[in-house]
């Protein structure tokens, strides 16, 4: 059991910077990796970037160029910096912590932070 809990999200103008943070509790130990998704309305949930435990990341593309995900494994924590946001970046921001067995995986989630980005 891992719990997940979001902070950092909020209202920015376009070509403005946030920085999300989540912190993960329980059974730290069977994570594999961490990463942030973004659900906007009317649409389906999408990979914002990951991080595996050895470092190794990935990064949707049309946000590889403006956001940074890190990850500190002793605070049990990942961050997402943010900059250069633009009003389609507007969606709830979910911290996620995938655990990866032989035979099934597991995904935990946070409850989500609400980020808006105004023109």
């Amino acid at each position: 059991q891992v719990q997940l809990v979001e902070s950092g999200g909020g209202l920015v103008q376009a070509g403005g910077s946030l920085r999300l943070s989540c912190a993960a509790s329980g059974s730290i130990d069977s994570i594999n990796a961490m990463g942030w998704y973004r659900q906007a309305p009317g649409k389906q949930r999408e990979l914002v970037a990951r991080v595996t435990n050895g470092g190794s990341t990935n990064y949707a593309q049309s946000m590889k160029d403006r956001f940074t995900i890190s990850r500190d494994n002793a605070k049990n924590t990942v961050d997402l910096q943010m900059n250069s946001l633009k009003p389609e970046d507007t969606a709830v921001y979910y911290c996620n912590a995938h655990q990866d067995r032989r035979y099934y995986k597991i995904d935990y989630w946070g409850q989500g932070t609400q980020v808006t980005v105004s023109s």
